[in-house]
């Protein structure tokens, strides 16, 4: 046995009566493809459910995976606390995953449990599923901060868990769509949202789990989409397997949108490795970057390349051109990762005695630093995406109608709270939305007044 079928389901709270109070009729075309999917999940009667959700304990860097015999949960938080259940945990389909996951280098497990309680995205389906079948252990698994491949890893290890243990495994990708779909909506309304939706059903419609990894992190976020994670860690799950895939249900009356699909394997097929494929187009395409890499760039690769092997600070290579032996300026440095950040630290003004000291420092800061992320590991320094920002000269401005949020980066000051922000940033798109970033990163609250100054940069790629 292994993975019987797949399912992306979404989780409104208010599509259980309970919590609904007759609201949920308003979605019955999602109702109506839940109980078919809970039907097709009742016939396989599955021993292990696997279900993964946004709303179960979320780490920027580890997959949490539920620990212990069970637990139980109720929609109280939605004013609904007679409606609740109580599920057993697969303690053995846990313990396997862990070590399949730890030999694949992913960092997954079951410590740090915040909260023991099922989330909404776990009891939604439950709720159905449990109508037709109760005769399955769960797997509980959350999300997580990695890049896409990171999540399609994970799902190729829960194959792999699956197929061990011989165990009838069926997969739950709990998840909402985009949540902008609507100005009306709670959520309000972005181009991206509707956008989203229309790709992602496309995508999940015809089973083509590869397209997953091309959803760049910006146009995600824009759409403000909760299920994407989930849904490539499904499709790793069935990699190199061919599916026979079935929309089965797409709706967004309340401006978030619900889609339902079905997937049900139907033999091995090669081709459908999407993994080894993205990662072997990648690689090309950063082999190309890193031949077009200017010396500022390459500097600050090789910095990062012999601190991650090495540990210690590298001597400053010779050749170099002569501005950065003689020059003085402040630089950022910005890592990416899958598209996705991976670090960035720098220096507004120049405090070294050259600036490819300033960017050799800012490199080591910027792979080893962050304290939004993890150190880059070895194995990561060839995935690496780097750019090299030199700092013009500072001005004050005195409203934003001096700004540009292409060529003026920004700092921000409230006594000794001061914020900066690069200019051109991918998903910043106005002086506003420049500004208030800039604030949240010196902790100054959204209506406090600053003074501002703008500076230019020189991007080097």
């Amino acid at each position: 046995m292994g993975i019987s079928a797949g399912f992306m389901v979404p989780h409104p709270p208010l599509i259980i009566p309970d919590v609904g109070g007759g609201e949920e009729k308003k979605i019955q075309k999602t109702i109506d493809a839940y109980q078919r999917a809970a039907e097709m999940i009742g016939r396989l009667q599955p021993e292990t459910i696997v279900l993964l959700s946004p709303h179960q304990i979320l780490y920027a860097d580890y997959f949490h995976i539920s620990p212990g015999q069970g637990a139980r949960g109720d929609f109280g938080q939605f004013r609904a606390p007679q409606a609740s259940m109580e599920v057993s945990y697969d303690a053995e389909f846990v313990r396997v995953l862990c070590e399949s996951a730890k030999e694949a280098g992913l960092q997954a497990g079951t410590l740090g449990e915040r909260e023991k309680k099922l989330d909404h995205g776990t009891m939604v389906p439950l709720y159905f599923v449990n109508q037709f079948w109760t005769g399955y252990r769960l797997v509980r698994i959350g999300l997580s901060g990695f890049p896409l491949t990171a999540h399609y890893r994970l799902g190729q290890c829960i194959k792999e868990t699956a197929q061990s243990l011989g165990r009838n495994t069926v997969v739950i990708a709990s998840g909402d769509l985009s949540h902008k779909l609507k100005e009306e909506g709670p959520y309000g309304y972005q181009e991206e949202g509707p956008a989203y939706d229309a790709r992602i059903m496309d995508v999940m419609g015809r089973g083509a789990f590869g397209e997953l990894l091309d959803f760049s992190e910006d146009f995600c976020e824009k759409a403000a989409e909760c299920g994407h994670r989930s849904f490539t860690i499904m499709a790793g799950a069935f990699d190199q397997v061919s599916v026979e895939a079935e929309q089965l249900s797409y709706e967004g009356p309340f401006g978030v949108g619900y889609g339902i699909c079905a997937y049900r394997p139907c033999g091995n097929d090669g081709t459908r490795n999407f993994l080894e494929q993205y990662e072997e187009k990648e690689r090309k395409t950063l082999l190309e970057r890193r031949e077009q890499e200017d010396p500022y760039v390459r500097l600050a690769r090789h910095t990062i390349e012999a601190f991650v092997e090495t540990g210690t600070f590298p001597e400053m290579p010779q050749g170099l051109p002569e501005e950065l032996y003689q020059n003085r300026a402040g630089a950022f440095v910005s890592l990416k990762e899958d598209g996705r950040l991976r670090g960035c630290i720098g220096t507004i003004q120049a405090v070294r005695e050259s600036l490819a000291e300033e960017i050799m420092h800012n490199a080591v800061s910027a792979c080893s630093e962050d304290p939004r992320f993890s150190p880059v590991e070895d194995w990561e320094v060839e995935r690496l995406t780097i750019s090299v920002d030199v700092l013009g000269e500072t001005e004050k401005v005195s409203s934003p109608e001096e700004l540009d949020v292409t060529r003026y980066g920004i700092i921000v000051t409230r006594g000794v709270k001061r914020g900066l922000l690069l200019p051109n940033l991918e998903g910043v798109d106005t002086v506003e939305e420049q500004i208030a970033i800039a604030k949240q990163k010196a902790g100054i609250k959204a209506h406090e007044s600053v003074e501002m100054e703008r500076f230019e940069v020189v991007r080097h790629y």
